[in-house]
């Protein structure tokens, strides 16, 4: 019934225009990429040609933002729109390894409508390759949240070697196991198990590309979401790659700076296929990462403060470029905040059609600020808040300005123009600026319902326990 009423709200809605009116759209993830780890922004060690070219030819977002510094509710957040915590989904969906049966069948609750799902609906034909997380349960399987074609597996990660993970897999099946890890289970192609043969990110470029072509000659646009599981771990790479960085000592810098130049290699497959079929010059293609680099496993975050998991820069500023030819103007940096939240608004907007009815949205369309390069205008600061054990952290930036309190200390406030690593606290010198941004969040806090899920047995005793979330004394300012 929710499917069906859904389908119903959009007749009349979308505005069903040629394909040559509307691009196509290929937005790439990354998971775990560090934000020095581009060569666009300034990486020494690790070469990225392809995402080079693409961030030469369209724009680079300085301060692009990622909803939350974590995978799935990051992923979660650019999906629906929404900050993940707004639907009970601040933390990632468990592993099946955890047994945590109750929340078998959760995932992005079916009365969001997805941005796959407002694309579909407007007539978009939609594919999803690589990485999932945002559900396993047949009801928040990608083929019933807005594609027509998946490939991929559903979990959180996954080995990168299928003649490694294989028997893993079949060992367990023989032994009666009956919640398999997901790193080892088999890829699948809508629905169905296939046994993969190449290094997955070569395999899930390989799928790019067969989408491409095949999505080419329809009489529609498409929507690609081209999910990299790489660089995030296990570190694993090919031999090939791993050659090319031998001069690295370090051996996680090198397996994951391998790992990277596959995921560059590949971009150059997709830019190839686009070109081969002629709708590069009709594709907008948006690059960037989930989350912060994880420094403890070779990457690094540049000048950014931290990284995964912390709401300090290092932990959801992100790479991010925007590449259209002769649409977006080449060669431009921008340095204004943008968020992943603002893409479904953004991407709604290009392709003529309307934002579902009901449809709450946390972000705003940016592409007139893209083609004026003005700074767009906010209603709201852009809020990261991550729960720890027993007390939280939580940021928000507006402009140059940004309040953050970690590691349950005070509230500080940093000006990022004069100070990207957050070293000095300004806190002191404008008390009512931290006051009226804490005011802020606070106020967006008090809308937050329950989490629905936790990502481990011992983060939900925890939670329990400990009687949290405790946002009175987060947002209490001389605490």
């Amino acid at each position: 019934m929710i499917r069906f009423l859904r389908t119903f709200l959009f007749i009349g809605i979308a505005s069903f225009a040629t394909a040559a009116d509307r691009p196509n759209i290929v937005l790439i993830l990354c998971d775990d990429l560090g934000y020095g780890d581009v060569g666009f922004h300034g990486a020494q060690d690790i070469q990225t040609p392809q995402l080079d070219a693409l961030a030469e030819g369209g724009i680079i977002c300085t301060s692009g933002y990622v909803a939350h510094p974590f995978c799935g509710p990051s992923r979660m957040g650019l999906m629906t729109g929404r900050y993940p915590h707004a639907f009970g989904a601040p933390f990632n969906l468990p592993g099946a390894h955890h047994g945590m049966t109750a929340v078998d069948h959760e995932g992005i609750p079916e009365g969001e409508t997805t941005l796959s799902e407002s694309l579909q609906q407007a007539g978009y034909h939609t594919g999803a390759i690589g990485k999932w997380h945002l559900g396993a349960s047949p009801a928040h399987h990608p083929n019933q949240r807005g594609f027509d074609h998946f490939y991929g597996f559903l979990g959180g990660g996954h080995q990168y070697f299928p003649e490694e993970y294989r028997p893993l897999y079949e060992k367990r099946v023989k032994a009666g196991v009956k919640r398999i890890h997901d790193y080892v289970t088999p890829l699948e192609c809508n629905g169905k198990a296939v046994r993969e043969s190449e290094y997955l990110t070569d395999a899930f470029s390989r799928e790019a590309e067969r989408f491409i072509r095949d999505a080419a000659p329809k009489e529609q646009p498409f929507f690609l979401y081209l999910a990299y599981n790489a660089p995030h771990s296990p570190l694993e790479a090919k031999e090939d790659d791993l050659s090319i960085f031998a001069s690295l000592a370090d051996d996680d810098r090198r397996t994951y700076a391998a790992m990277v130049y596959a995921v560059d290699r590949g971009v150059g497959r997709v830019v190839d296929a686009l070109k081969d079929t002629k709708t590069y010059e009709d594709t907008l293609i948006i690059f960037l990462s989930d989350n912060g680099g994880n420094e403890s496993l070779g990457a690094d975050n540049g000048a950014l403060r931290e990284g995964k998991g912390s709401v300090f820069e290092g932990g959801h500023r992100v790479p991010m470029v925007f590449h259209w030819p002769d649409h977006i103007p080449s060669g431009r940096k921008i340095d204004y905040p943008v968020s992943t939240l603002d893409f479904y608004p953004t991407l709604l907007g290009l392709a003529k059609t309307s934002i579902p009815r009901g449809k709450v949205l946390d972000g705003i369309d940016l592409w007139e600020a893209f083609l004026t390069d003005r700074l767009p205008s906010r209603t709201s600061p852009i809020f990261t808040l991550r729960h720890r054990l027993g007390y939280s952290d939580a940021a928000a930036r507006r402009d140059q300005w940004k309040i953050c309190r970690a590691y349950d200390t005070k509230w500080k406030l940093y000006n990022l123009d004069h100070d990207l690593s957050e070293s000095r606290d300004l806190s002191h010198q404008h008390p009512e600026r931290v006051r009226e941004m804490v005011a802020l969040m606070e106020r967006w806090s008090r809308g937050l319902p329950e989490p629905r899920w936790f990502d481990s047995p011992e983060v939900q005793s925890n939670w329990e326990e400990t009687a949290m979330p405790h946002y009175d004394e987060t947002f209490e300012i001389n605490r």
